[in-house]
């Protein structure tokens, strides 16, 4: 069982005319409105500065396959000097009510452009000793964004403790047994005392979405295309037999593969059934030529009539599609074990 690419991919490209977008296009949120049909990709954006913040971008489709950009202007972008003061990146949707809430991963200095000679790369200030190690190192924290209309947001803060390297977070799209639940991958939560030997996926219940304190390990490192660290990549769907979610996982030769869980309905901290093999890696040109060299990362999903949209960064450069039936995955996945 594998997912299938889109004929059209690239479906979304940097655009040069954008000097907000001008280098990179990538790790797309989704949202289908059943209402009117549409949907809503709120994707990464990364400037070709040396400093390479990264900004969101919104995009709408009829069809699911072609988009148009909304604006010539970001969707929304790093804050004046909080703890996102230099790039917004990955952005998971769900939707509860009226509001649209947005985690993402953020850092207080820019990154710089990682794939240049380190010589040549930005250099970030060098901080005093005292100060918090988050800011220190540079950490990547995740923040929580409101917005009812993609035009004006609330920036609610972190969602994760802000002591750690903590991304790929992911909310469920409601309560479960009366709790707010997410998903999460601490940086540095590995060794002996934490049971993993990589930064591994773990999931939190909390009575706040800004609440989340105690997490519990859900899924490390298990097949051999899995040898390195792990994360969540998209929010996950209720289906008749379990939350269905898709995540990532590095391998041996530092390429991005995906695989998929399956969650219990009312305990999701229990793994039902997870995909023994890979069902996709970077295989196409544009996954394999870009800033990451072998990546294909999913930060949203929507079902259409039965089929299973999968939107995600093509080797941090693109946004690309791939499909499948969603009782082909299903079926798939119900037959390997937890």
């Amino acid at each position: 069982m594998k997912l299938e690419r889109y004929d059209g991919n690239p479906i979304l490209s940097p655009d040069p005319a954008h000097p907000w977008e001008d280098l990179a296009v990538f790790n797309p949120a989704a949202w289908h409105n059943r209402e009117n049909g549409q949907v809503l990709l709120l994707y990464r954006a990364a400037e070709s500065h040396p400093e390479y913040k990264c900004y969101f971008g919104l995009a709408v489709s009829t069809d699911g396959y072609n988009f148009e950009r909304v604006s010539d202007q970001p969707a929304f972008g790093p804050s004046v000097d909080g703890f996102d003061a230099s790039t917004v990146q990955d952005p998971r949707m769900v939707k509860i009510g009226d509001w649209y809430y947005i985690t993402y991963a953020c850092r207080f200095f820019p990154f710089g452009q990682f794939w240049i000679p380190q010589e040549e790369q930005y250099k970030r200030p060098v901080c005093p000793p005292e100060f918090p190690r988050v800011i220190g190192t540079n950490a990547t924290s995740t923040g929580l964004l409101l917005t009812r209309d993609f035009k004006t947001y609330i920036r609610a803060g972190r969602i994760t403790d802000p002591l750690l390297d903590d991304r790929d977070a992911v909310l469920f799209p409601e309560k479960i047994n009366g709790k707010y639940v997410m998903m999460h991958r601490p940086l540095e939560w590995v060794g002996d005392e934490y049971g993993t030997e990589f930064p591994a996926i773990w999931i939190s219940a909390a009575d706040d979405l800004l609440g989340f304190k105690q997490s519990r390990l859900l899924a490390t490192a298990k097949y051999e295309w899995e040898c390195g660290k792990i994360g969540i990549n998209t929010p996950p769907i209720q289906t008749a037999h379990g939350w269905l979610t898709i995540y990532h996982a590095v391998g041996s030769d530092k390429h991005y593969r995906l695989g998929a869980l399956l969650l219990d309905l009312e305990d999701p901290s229990k793994v039902l059934h997870r995909t023994t093999d890979w069902i996709m890696q970077p295989e196409a040109d544009y996954e394999i030529d870009g800033y990451y060299r072998g990546c294909v990362f999913p930060c949203g999903k929507v079902v259409i009539e039965g089929t299973l949209f999968v939107y995600y960064g093509a080797a941090d450069k693109y946004v690309a599609l791939a499909t499948c039936r969603l009782d082909d995955l299903m079926g798939y996945l119900l037959s390997c074990p937890a």
